[in-house]
C-alpha cells in the first residue's frame, strides 16, 4: 500500500514562494516516476509536474519556468518549489505516483491570495 504524506502548504501573497513536501513509501517512490497533482475547487485534479525515476522532469505548461519539481531517493521524498506563485495557483496539491496509483494523502492547501 502506497502512504503518501503532503506538507508545505500556506498562504502566500502573489508573487511569493512555497516548497512543498511529500514523504513516500521507500519501494513505491523507489521503483516508480511520481507527479505532483492539484485540484482547485470545482475542477477536476490535474497533474502540474513529474520526475522519472532518473530525475527527468516535466511540467504543463501553466507552470513552466515558475516550478521545479525534484526529488531525494535516499529520503524517498519528493519536491515541488513553487515561486512566483499566482492567484490561479491556488488548489490542494498531492503527490502520487505517475500513473497515480489509487492511494491518495491527505494533500496540503496553497492558498494564493493578497
Amino acid at each position: 500500500q502506497v502512504q503518501l504524506v503532503e506538507s508545505g502548504g500556506g498562504l502566500v501573497q502573489p508573487g511569493g514562494s512555497l516548497r512543498l513536501s511529500c514523504a513516500a513509501s521507500g519501494s513505491i517512490f523507489r521503483f516508480n516516476a511520481m507527479g505532483w497533482y492539484r485540484q482547485a475547487p470545482g475542477k477536476e485534479r490535474e497533474l502540474v509536474a513529474s520526475i522519472s525515476t532518473y530525475g527527468y522532469a516535466n511540467y504543463v505548461d501553466s507552470v513552466k519556468g515558475r516550478f521545479t519539481i525534484s526529488r531525494d531517493n535516499a529520503k524517498t521524498t519528493l519536491y515541488l518549489q513553487m515561486n512566483s506563485l499566482k492567484p490561479e495557483d491556488t488548489a490542494v496539491y498531492y503527490c502520487n505516483t505517475r500513473p497515480p496509483s489509487s492511494s491518495w494523502g491527505q494533500g496540503t492547501q496553497v492558498t494564493v491570495s493578497s
